[in-house]
C-alpha cells in the first residue's frame, strides 16, 4: 500500500510541474503576440515614421581625393585601393576533398608570391589553421595589404579560382593614400588622416595640407533604399572628384637633388639638410629635399620641412643686404675701396673680421665675406634710426608670405628697432645674418630675383589643376614684386657672387668650382643657440645659381653640424648638382663624348669615334666616371688616367685644377693658373728638373 501511495504523490508531483511548464510557455507566447498586436497595430504609426526615417535619411558619399602629379603628370601621390586578403574556412571545409587535392599547387603559388614562407610551410601554416578554426573564418592570408593586381593575382591561384563560395578566398577593401616614389619629396608632399571627430581623410602635412580644400573635392549625398535582400544608399547628388594637382616637381631633379644631399649629409656626419632647387625663370620648385639622421642611427630619413623654418642665415644675408646699400645708393661704385679693418669698436662692442683687411672695395667684401664691411655700409644710412633697416626690406616684400603651396612655411622675421645703442649694435648683426630668423626658401626667392635681373618671382609647387584629365586651371607665373632692385644693380650682385665662387680671395673658390658649369652664390656660417648662448655647433649654408651668364636655376643648400666648412659642405652638394644636370642634359646643353670634331673644334658628320676620358687614377675612376656622367658601357669604354712621372715635374694636362694643383704642391711646386677648364699647358715641361718653391704656371681650356 505503501509503494502504492508514493506512486500517486510522484505523479501529482510531475503533473505539477508539467502545467508550470506549460503555463509559462503559454505566457511567454501571450506576450509575444501582444507585442506583435502593440506593434503592428497600437503602435504601427510610430514603426513605421522610424523605418521612414531610416530609409529617407541623407548619407554622406565621400569623395575621390585628387592626385598629385610630377610636372610631365607622373604620380607623386594618389588613393589606390588594397586588400587583406582573408580565408572563409566553413565553406571550404563543404568541399573538403578538393581542397586537400589542389592544396600542394596552391601553396607552390603562394611560395613565389610571398617567398617569406616555402611551399611546405604555407602547407603547414593552412592546415594548421584549417583545423583551428573549422567551420570558422576570417584567417588573414597575408601579414600586408595587397594591391589590387596582387588581389586579382591570388584569385587566379588554384581553388582560389572557384571564387569566393566554392572557395572562401574573399578580400576587405580599403582605400589608402600610396606614394610610387617612396620617400622621394616625402615632407614635401605630405601625408593624409582620417578626422579626429569624423571618418574623413584631410591632409595633415606638406602639399596635402596646404591645397586640401582642392584636393579633397565635394562630398554628395544618397538615400537609404530598401532591396529584396539587404538596404543600399542610392546616389542623389553626386560627389565630386577633388582636383588632381600637377605640380612642379621634377622627378630626375628630385632624385639628382637627393642623392648629393644624401651622400654629403653621410659624408660630412650632419644631423640634418635641406635643399630647394629652383627655376629662374618661372619661381617653379623642381625638387626639395630635407634629410635628417635617422633616431635609430641607420642613415637619413625624410625630415621636417627646413626649407621653411627660420634659422639665422649668417653671411647669406649679405648679398641682401648690399642689394639695399645699393638701391638706397649708399653704394654705388662696387670697385670703390673703402676703410674696413680687421677690428671694428662700434658702440664699445667689437667687431672681428677674419677675412678682412685695411681697405676692401663693396665687391671685395662680399667676396672675403667681411662683416665689419658690411656693417659700416649700413650703419652709413642706418646708424640715425635702424629701424628703418627692416622697414626698407619690408617695402621690398621681404616679409610677405611666399604662399608657395608648402605646408608649415613661415615668414621671415626680423625684430623692430629702436634708436638705443643696443638697437644700433643689433643692426650691424643684422647686416650679416645675425639676430634674424629667415626660411631658406625666403633667401633663395632673393638669390633668385638677383639672377632674374630684378624680377622678385614668387616661388610656387603648384602649376596645374585639373580634374578627370581635363585643365581646369593654370597657375602663371606670379611675382612679389615685378622688380625688387634694378637691372643693373641685379647685374652687380651678380658679379659680387661670381666673385666668391671664381675670386682669388672667394670665400667658395676652392670648393664650388666647377669645370662645365660656371656657378655664383655665397657662403653662410651660423653659430647655432644653446640655452640663449651661441654654442659651437653651426648651421652651414650656400645659395647661388647656375649657369652665371645665363641663370636657369638658382638653389639653396642649409645643413647643420657638418665637420666641414659652408663652402666645403653645402657648396659642394649644390656644385656636384649642376654637375650631374650638366653631364645628363638637364641645362640644355648636353655634352657629347662620342662626336668627332676637327681642329677648329666643328664636329664632323658621320664620324663617331671612341671617345678618351682623363680622371684621377684610382681603382674606382671608371666607376666613378659611368655613374657620374650617366654613360653607357659602349660610350666609355676607352678609359686612361694620365701618366705619372717618375721624376721632375709632374704631367697635369688634361687634368682637372684640382687634381693638377695637388699634385703639383705635394711635389713641392708654386702653382698659378689662369682660365677655366681642365689644364691645357703647362709652362714647366713634364718630368724636367725643378727646384722646390719654383712656379709654375698652367694655362685651363674647357673641351
Amino acid at each position: 500500500m505503501k509503494t502504492k501511495s508514493k506512486r500517486q504523490n510522484n505523479k501529482k508531483h510531475i503533473f505539477l510541474r508539467y502545467l508550470l511548464v506549460v503555463a509559462g510557455m503559454l505566457l511567454f507566447a501571450s506576450l509575444i503576440v501582444v507585442g506583435m498586436v502593440n506593434t503592428t497595430i497600437v503602435q504601427a504609426d510610430l514603426w513605421n515614421n522610424k523605418a521612414d526615417s531610416i530609409l529617407t535619411q541623407i548619407t554622406r558619399i565621400e569623395p575621390e581625393r585628387g592626385k598629385l602629379l610630377a610636372d610631365n603628370g607622373t604620380v607623386l601621390a594618389a588613393n589606390m585601393h588594397f586588400y587583406t586578403a582573408r580565408i572563409d574556412w566553413e565553406p571550404v571545409a563543404k568541399r573538403d576533398s578538393v581542397f586537400r587535392t589542389e592544396l600542394p599547387a596552391l601553396c607552390d603559388s603562394l611560395a613565389s608570391f610571398d617567398p617569406s614562407r616555402t611551399a611546405k610551410q604555407w602547407k603547414d601554416e593552412l592546415l594548421s589553421s584549417y583545423g583551428k578554426k573549422k567551420g570558422k573564418h576570417a584567417y588573414r592570408l597575408f601579414r600586408r595589404l595587397i594591391t589590387h593586381n596582387e588581389f586579382e593575382r591570388v584569385k587566379s591561384f588554384p581553388f582560389f579560382e572557384m571564387g569566393k563560395i566554392k572557395s572562401g578566398f574573399y578580400g576587405e577593401r580599403e582605400a589608402k593614400r600610396s606614394k610610387p616614389y617612396g620617400a622621394m619629396a616625402s615632407r614635401s608632399i605630405g601625408t593624409v588622416a582620417a578626422d579626429s571627430l569624423s571618418s574623413e581623410k584631410h591632409g595633415r602635412s606638406g602639399l596635402e595640407m596646404a591645397l586640401d580644400s582642392l584636393l579633397y573635392g565635394v562630398p554628395g549625398q544618397g538615400k537609404r533604399i530598401q532591396l529584396n535582400a539587404s538596404i543600399v544608399t542610392a546616389e542623389s547628388v553626386p560627389a565630386l572628384k577633388g582636383y588632381d594637382i600637377t605640380t612642379t616637381i621634377n622627378v630626375a631633379l628630385q632624385d639628382i637633388v637627393e642623392t648629393e644631399l644624401y651622400n654629403m649629409c653621410v659624408e660630412t656626419e650632419a644631423q640634418w639638410g635641406t635643399c630647394v632647387l629652383m627655376e629662374v625663370a618661372t619661381g617653379e620648385i623642381k625638387a626639395i629635399s630635407n634629410l635628417e639622421k635617422s633616431k635609430t642611427g641607420d642613415g637619413y630619413v625624410e625630415g621636417r620641412n627646413y626649407a621653411v623654418l627660420g634659422f639665422e642665415p649668417g653671411s647669406v644675408m649679405k648679398p641682401i643686404s648690399m642689394m639695399v646699400a645699393l638701391e638706397d645708393g649708399i653704394v654705388s661704385n662696387i670697385d670703390q675701396p673703402m676703410v674696413t679693418g680687421s677690428v671694428w669698436n662700434y658702440e664699445g662692442r667689437p667687431i672681428k673680421d677674419p677675412h678682412g683687411g685695411a681697405q676692401l672695395t663693396p665687391r671685395q667684401i662680399i667676396e672675403t665675406s667681411s662683416n665689419i664691411g658690411m656693417s659700416r655700409i649700413i650703419v652709413k644710412k642706418y646708424a640715425s634710426d635702424p629701424g628703418k633697416f627692416r622697414d626698407r626690406l619690408a617695402e621690398m616684400g621681404f616679409f610677405e608670405p611666399i604662399h608657395s603651396g608648402i605646408g608649415g612655411e613661415m615668414t621671415p622675421i626680423i625684430q623692430r628697432l629702436g634708436r638705443t645703442k643696443a638697437d644700433r649694435i643689433a643692426l650691424t648683426r643684422m647686416s650679416f645674418g645675425y639676430s634674424t630668423l629667415i626660411p631658406p626658401l625666403s633667401t633663395l626667392a632673393i638669390y633668385n630675383a638677383i639672377a632674374n635681373d630684378g624680377k622678385y618671382v614668387r616661388p610656387r609647387l603648384v602649376k596645374k589643376l585639373s580634374r578627370e584629365g581635363e585643365p581646369d586651371s593654370i597657375v602663371p607665373v606670379n611675382y612679389i614684386r615685378q622688380q625688387v632692385c634694378s637691372p643693373e644693380n641685379a647685374r652687380k650682385l651678380r658679379i659680387m657672387l661670381h666673385d666668391v665662387v671664381w675670386g682669388s680671395r672667394g670665400t667658395a673658390r676652392k670648393w664650388v668650382q666647377d669645370d662645365h658649369v660656371e656657378i655664383a652664390g655665397k657662403t653662410g656660417t651660423a653659430y647655432t643657440i644653446s640655452g640663449g648662448q651661441y654654442g659651437t655647433q653651426k648651421r652651414l649654408a650656400f645659395c647661388g645659381f647656375f649657369p652665371y651668364e645665363e641663370p636657369k636655376y638658382s638653389c639653396i643648400v642649409l645643413m647643420l653640424g657638418a665637420n666641414r666648412g659652408a663652402a666645403a659642405s653645402s657648396g659642394m652638394v649644390l656644385r656636384n648638382v649642376a654637375s650631374k644636370m650638366y653631364a645628363r642634359g638637364l641645362l640644355g646643353d648636353a655634352p657629347n663624348y662620342a662626336i668627332t670634331v676637327d681642329k677648329e673644334g666643328k664636329p664632323v658628320k658621320n664620324e663617331v669615334t671612341p671617345p678618351t676620358f682623363y680622371a684621377s687614377a684610382g681603382k674606382s675612376m671608371e666607376t666613378t666616371l659611368r655613374k657620374g656622367l650617366s654613360l653607357t658601357n659602349k660610350a666609355a669604354r676607352k678609359l686612361r688616367a694620365p701618366e705619372r712621372q717618375s721624376g721632375g715635374v709632374p704631367d697635369v694636362r688634361n687634368l682637372s685644377v684640382r687634381e693638377a694643383v695637388r699634385r703639383l704642391e705635394d711635389a713641392g711646386l708654386c702653382v698659378r693658373f689662369s682660365g677655366s677648364g681642365f689644364v691645357s699647358q703647362q709652362s714647366l715641361s713634364p718630368g724636367s728638373h725643378f727646384v722646390r718653391g719654383q712656379i709654375i704656371n698652367l694655362v685651363l681650356r674647357h673641351g
